[in-house]
């Protein structure tokens, strides 16, 4: 060890005696880099060090004493992978307290290690049912995978909508999604909330009432409870974390390298320029938060018309791919060949996906262009995050947004430092208090008497008021039927109630809803207006254009996305409006239609108005309800097309569950599959490659 290392771990331990551990660590780090670099090994100082500091899986035990060794032991436990894993010391304590039952709503860096914990209380503890609900399909898929590998053989794992449930389940599903499921679960080991703090309306104001909707619904059936989220300093007193503790976690184990370039940028041109010479300079992967989709626009803009195209086989081969299903004048397309993805909200998943994976590939994505999205849906091993817009959308980048979006950087095992670059001022550094309040939509599904202690007075008063309403609307006993099957899908009791006293009081304007289930688009157009017109905002498009969409979405299995998009151009639908407009039309359109099919049926009490085929089909798309699932599990659509040509699975079987359907081509095989399936590309190879991996039982899993 030379003279200035030594220096350097002297002043660590200094840190360690006075007390101030987090310094002591973040040096520590720096120190771990540095021997990362120059393959310096380890001694008996630094194992000392990082037992000293809490991070224990950082020790390396040739170099190490009996002490550390005995250490390690002590700390490694089973994740259900093929080897154990060793826990950091915060790791540690937090999985002995969910091990001892209790129930805890924890704040962690992202780069604390939160699944390991999650993983290593299900191998260990073995329980019957277990819910995760994460805020986007992308962490669904993402978290499925991880757990498939481990927990297949022993658990069914359940990530859509109606499927039987085996004797032990995992569920892993966006909030909406699982309020489907809670009249299906008997009983629950424990309930699991990523981001919780997405159920504040100040963080998610859309979707929190339908996270505290199911969080309210879910909590009653399970015995324990355990709520995740990042950056949080207090989290006040409520009613849905009734019962649990709190617990702030500041145990980060890579550290933050911030370079404040904006102190010295003087206008836009400048800022490109350090964007441009950024990417130039840094070797490893770099996520660029771009704040806005113009912003995306502008950035993708600079790159295509300054960086030249890569060398990469795998990268040529997906941009080949893109020009093929999508657009070969799409600037996805041609950023893709010069080394750079876009990841945003409006993207198809399945696209979003493979960008994530390309992203990890060696010679895959270097960059990836990104919004919010990036933190909401997707784990990364991006060394450098580069914060071009302080903006989030048309609002300024709040703080809490803000550490989300930095903590990104560095990965532990992977990169000790997280490069930030900072090309316009942050915000003011704040602590972030949370508050779950009940949101005044939710009003109208809850039992007054049941929650009475958790509701004001004026709240109870509201919840009699709309139950009296409704009731007069739809009779007593059947109101009361619908609410305690969760038979609404909307969380909105003011949508509800709207959407009743519409048909109750003009019932001859739903005359022909049945003509929704007919084969002609044409016969639409009336009944389309009608339900689009009760919640008016929303479709991001012209209410024609919207219908019109609908009509031409109604080829999506028996045309191509290039066919599709041909058709859509005389309404100025471009590609990037597709994705948006398909997804509106598969959770907010099916989810209105399907509250007006549940409300007419009560109200109207006329059969031949029942929409349940059109429902079935709007909710996937237009697709077969298993191609559109197992593009959620990383199977493109135009791939299942193809498979469908061999003639060796018909995905038009309205038998087929996704289950069976997946057991099927893991006993057809990859390799079979390919060699039956005619004009594969290059790049279909890797994604089938890529998708049996997620669906196959690992070695042990088998055992």
């Amino acid at each position: 060890m030379n003279n200035e290392i030594f220096e350097k771990c002297s002043i660590i331990n200094r840190h360690i005696q006075n007390g101030d551990e987090a310094q002591a660590r973040d040096e520590l780090i720096k120190i771990l880099a540095q021997y990362e670099n120059e393959r310096i090994p380890y001694d008996n100082l630094i194992n000392y060090l990082i037992r000293e500091t809490g991070l224990y899986p950082y020790m390396k035990l040739e170099s190490a004493r009996w002490q550390e060794r005995y250490l390690s032991e002590s700390f490694k436990v089973d994740i259900g992978a093929d080897s154990p894993a060793i826990l950091h010391r915060e790791q540690s304590s937090l999985l002995r307290s969910l091990l001892n039952g209790e129930n805890l709503a924890i704040s962690a860096p992202t780069s604390f290690g939160k699944s390991f914990v999650i993983d290593s209380f299900i191998a260990i503890k073995r329980p019957t049912n277990v819910v995760i609900i994460v805020p986007t399909i992308a962490l669904a898929d993402e978290t499925r995978r991880r757990l498939n590998k481990k927990f297949s053989s022993d658990y069914k794992i359940i990530t859509t909508a109606d499927i039987q449930l085996a004797e032990r389940n995992i569920f892993i599903f966006p909030q909406e999604r699982a309020i489907g499921y809670v009249d299906k679960i008997e009983m629950l080991d424990i309930l699991i909330i990523d981001e919780f703090y997405k159920a504040s309306k100040k963080f998610d104001k859309e979707r929190a009432p339908s996270l505290i909707k199911a969080i309210m619904r879910l909590s009653e059936k399970a015995k324990q409870r355990y709520f995740l989220a990042p950056n949080i300093s207090q989290l006040n007193k409520n009613a849905f974390t009734k019962g649990m503790q709190f617990r702030k976690f500041e145990f980060n184990t890579v550290f933050l390298e911030k370079n404040e370039l904006y102190k010295k940028i003087g206008d836009e041109a400048e800022k490109s320029r350090v964007l441009l010479d950024i990417l130039a300079k840094t070797k490893n992967k770099s996520l660029i938060y771009a704040g806005t989709y113009s912003n995306i626009a502008k950035i993708s803009n600079l790159i295509l018309t300054s960086v030249s195209q890569k060398k990469s086989l795998l990268l040529n081969n997906f941009a080949e791919w893109l020009s093929t299903h999508y657009d070969p004048n799409w600037n996805l397309t041609s950023l893709v060949r010069r080394g750079t993805g876009i990841h945003n909200g409006q993207l198809h998943r399945s696209l979003s996906q493979i960008q994530v994976k390309l992203f990890e590939e060696p010679h895959g994505l270097k960059n990836v262009i990104s919004t919010s999205s990036i933190v909401e849906g997707v784990n990364t091993s991006a060394e450098n995050v580069i914060i071009w817009s302080n903006k989030n959308g048309k609002s300024n980048l709040n703080d809490f947004t803000y550490k989300n979006i930095i903590g990104r950087s560095g990965r532990m095992f992977k990169h000790f430092i997280g490069k930030v670059y900072i090309l316009e001022s942050p915000p003011k550094d704040e602590p972030t208090v949370l508050d779950l309040d009940l949101p005044d939509e939710l009003l109208g599904t809850m039992d007054e008497v049941k929650h009475e202690e958790d509701l004001t007075s004026e709240q109870i008063q509201k919840i009699i008021d709309y139950k009296t309403e409704m009731s007069t609307i739809l009779g007593e006993t059947r109101f009361s039927e619908l609410l305690a099957s969760n038979a609404f899908q909307s969380s909105d009791s003011f949508l509800l109630k709207k959407i009743a006293v519409d048909i109750r009081n003009d019932p001859t304007s739903w005359n022909g809803l049945g003509f929704l289930n007919s084969d002609n688009p044409a016969d639409w157009d009336r009944l389309l207006y009608k339900v689009i017109n009760l919640a008016p905002g929303g479709w991001e498009v012209r209410h024609s254009v919207f219908v019109d969409f609908i009509k031409i979405l109604s080829k999506n299995w028996t045309r191509t996305i290039p066919q599709l998009l041909s058709a859509l151009d005389r309404i100025d639908v471009g590609i990037d409006s597709f994705f948006k407009l398909e997804r509106n039309v598969v959770f907010k359109f099916s989810a209105l239609l399907s509250d007006v099919n549940t409300l007419q049926a009560a109200i109207l009490k006329n059969r031949s108005y029942d929409v349940s085929p059109f429902l079935a089909k709007i909710s996937f798309a237009f697709l077969p309800p298993v191609v559109y699932q197992l593009e959620e599990y990383g199977l493109p659509r135009m791939l299942s097309r193809k498979i469908q040509s061999t003639g060796l699975i018909n995905f038009e079987d309205n038998e087929l569950t996704v289950h069976s359907a997946i057991e099927m081509l893991n006993n057809i095989g990859v390799h079979s599959l390919k060699g039956a399936m005619q004009g594969l590309q290059d790049f279909d190879s890797y994604l089938l490659e890529y998708f049996f991996d997620g669906i196959k039982i690992s070695a042990k899993a088998r055992q």
